[in-house]
């Protein structure tokens, strides 16, 4: 695809690095082919944005570039967080920055691919500065999801945080205890934190984004077709070394499509038919929210493109 297919698109918000690219899309979208094919051109280097595919240990179960990618381009942020260990979009941001700061580029551009939307939304709009949580606030809540249930907790938070609390699904447990956390440990709801964001990393108005959308059927066929590629590659095995090191199910990690799936089969509550089918058709769901999300989310900076039709 070349450069002049990917939308010049204006808008109101400075940023720091100009002229990025930037490649978000659905997952078995073909994000990482087009970033490749666009860092050879250009002089790129890739960097990821995929909130997955930054965890060791699962290269297959989260489809990271293999060794014949990394060949062909440089790469950066992809498996370098322990499983062990709990990683933000803030965390995340705060890496890019450092790489941004560092000398790893080289001269290179940068091409921003994955399938997080609040990534791109953190690199281009600013991420709002929270505060510290205490382990023991960050502790207590957790111990509440796991024993009264994120319902419970919907209701709490909207008794102490109405507003929060509108804004946030019933449904969505993470969101939900970060909230809680955020009022426990600084006393001030979550909202005022979010209106105070930094200087966006990427300028916006001077980079090249673009927003990959694939018909649904070919979509799920690429999702099928890829999942058993991952279990001929040996993502039953990745499962197994996590499971081994019984990290908790409340890390990020932990929620990588598949993980829960491979363990019940392993585990004997499932077949591994069963464990395929149903992670394939998590995988589907996921690649239709992330669709809309980025339908919804992002603006008319963004060019929609089918990479079927790129060159």
């Amino acid at each position: 695809m070349a450069t002049s297919d990917i939308e010049n698109p204006a808008g109101p918000k400075p940023g720091r690095v100009k002229n990025a690219i930037l490649i978000a899309g659905p997952t078995a979208s073909g994000k990482s082919a087009l970033a490749i094919e666009l860092a050879v051109k250009h002089g790129g280097a890739i960097i990821n944005a995929d909130s997955m595919q930054v965890y060791a240990g699962l290269r297959v179960l989260t489809a990271r570039p293999d060794d014949r990618d990394l060949s062909i381009a440089p790469h950066h942020l992809y498996g370098h967080v322990d499983p062990a260990d709990d990683y933000s979009t803030g965390a995340w941001l705060r890496d890019v920055k450092a790489l941004l700061d560092g000398d790893a580029l080289e001269g290179r551009r940068p091409i921003f691919v994955g399938g997080t939307g609040l990534y791109f939304r953190a690199l281009t709009e600013g991420l709002s500065q929270m505060p510290d949580i205490p382990s023991q606030v960050r502790d207590r809540w957790r111990y509440h999801i796991i024993e009264d249930g994120v319902a419970r907790l919907h209701e709490i938070l909207f008794r102490r945080d109405p507003a929060a609390a509108l804004r946030i699904d019933k449904t969505d447990s993470q969101r939900v205890v970060r909230a809680l956390e955020v009022l426990d440990a600084s006393g001030r709801s979550i909202l005022e934190w979010q209106a105070m964001r930094d200087e966006p990393l990427v300028d916006l108005p001077s980079a090249h984004a673009a927003a990959l959308e694939i018909p649904r059927e070919l979509l799920v066929k690429r999702i099928d077709a890829r999942f058993d590629r991952m279990v001929e590659e040996g993502a039953l095995d990745e499962v197994k070394d996590l499971l081994a090191r019984r990290i908790g199910v409340d890390k990020p990690a932990m929620k990588a499509i598949g993980v829960r799936e491979f363990s019940d089969a392993i585990e004997g509550r499932l077949t591994m038919a069963e464990a395929i089918e149903r992670a394939k058709i998590a995988t589907r769901q996921y690649a239709k929210r992330q669709t809309t999300w980025f339908r919804h989310q992002f603006g008319p900076q963004w060019k929609r493109i089918n990479p079927q039709q790129a060159s």
